[in-house]
């Protein structure tokens, strides 16, 4: 039997990839890894903690209702963040405004997280697979100084490592640092996350298609051509339709393709022109994921990564997955 790799062994190894870095890029990884074996510990018990279940009675900047769950897993990984001392600041999707840290320790850190503490908060309370998303950028403010907007508004390209957290089945943690995609499965017996994914690559083709299909009459219509033509349908060089699988928390959906290929839609609509998902909690980091195994990711005209944010909590239409069926969904797209 192969002796399993650690997360930590996995981190330190890999260290001299990043010469730059001096150890703080390692070290914030581990932090996060710590503060998702918490968040995991806290789902694994929601049912059983009236305090941890159901809706906080508060909206956050997007008019969503906080789970008190969300609330939580923000201020686990706050905490996190704070004692470490890699970062210098955050910004989260729970939170109006961003926060500097303000400690002269703080003050002297790298970096600043972007992150989602738990996505698919609808599902908490039906106990379906949810998880947490996180960015990683160098500061661009001077170090000593606190954390600026400025430092937040990178677009993905500058992204230094991004990942996320699927608390399902197992607890899984898969991150890329640039070389590479690599998945960790939580150990309970030993309390480690474990290489298990090493090197994913996302297949070129896929039979899965996720899609709010409720939504599909305001969408523009190449969208609905897509779904009902191209997916739906059996056409030249296909034997059977596609197969419909949307959980409605993106990273489930997006861990399923993945692992097996397909393609996750969330289109800008007449109802949310803009489009629904954040770009720098959820669609950068993801992006950067999927790039790195092979996929694609664009607004559906445009790659996510290029696109300059101008706000914290701006959305984009995102279109992600599979490199060929990202393409043929954008062929669509007059």
């Amino acid at each position: 039997m192969s002796k399993l790799i650690t997360l930590h062994e996995f981190i330190m190894d890999r260290q001299s990839d990043f010469p730059y870095a001096s150890g703080e890029l390692s070290r914030l990884l581990s932090d996060i890894a710590v503060a998702s074996k918490v968040v995991s510990k806290d789902v694994r018990r929601a049912g059983l903690m009236e305090d941890i279940l159901g809706a906080q009675g508060n909206t956050n900047i997007q008019g969503e209702e906080q789970q008190k769950l969300d609330v939580i897993a923000d201020k686990q990984f706050i905490r996190i963040f704070q004692a470490g001392g890699e970062v210098c600041g955050i910004a989260s999707e729970e939170n109006d405004d961003f926060m500097p840290f303000d400690s002269e320790f703080s003050k002297q850190g790298k970096y600043v997280v972007l992150f989602d503490p738990l996505d698919g908060s609808s599902n908490i309370d039906v106990n379906v697979s949810i998880g947490s998303i996180f960015s990683i950028y160098r500061r661009k403010s001077e170090k000593g100084t606190m954390a600026t907007l400025e430092d937040m508004l990178q677009n993905g390209d500058d992204q230094v490592a991004a990942g996320y957290v699927l608390y399902g089945s197992s607890t899984m943690l898969v991150y890329t640092t640039g070389k590479g995609v690599n998945g960790f499965t939580l150990d309970p017996s030993i309390g480690e996350f474990c290489l298990s994914h090493p090197d994913m690559k996302m297949p070129e083709m896929g039979r899965i298609y996720a899609m709010n299909e409720g939504n599909v009459n305001i969408c523009e219509p190449g969208i609905k051509e897509y779904i009902e033509t191209y997916c739906q349908q059996i056409l030249p060089g296909k034997d059977k339709p596609y197969s419909g699988r949307y959980i409605g928390s993106l990273v489930a959906d997006f861990h399923r393709n993945l692992i097996k290929g397909g393609i996750y839609i969330y289109p800008d609509t007449t109802v949310d022109p803009e489009g629904k998902l954040r770009l720098l909690y959820e669609c950068n980091p993801l992006a950067f994921i999927a790039e790195q195994a092979g996929g694609l990711a664009t607004t559906g005209r445009k790659r996510v990564m290029e696109i300059q944010p101008t706000r914290l909590h701006q959305r984009v239409p995102f279109f992600v997955g599979s490199k060929k069926m990202v393409e043929q969904a954008m062929s669509f797209l007059k």
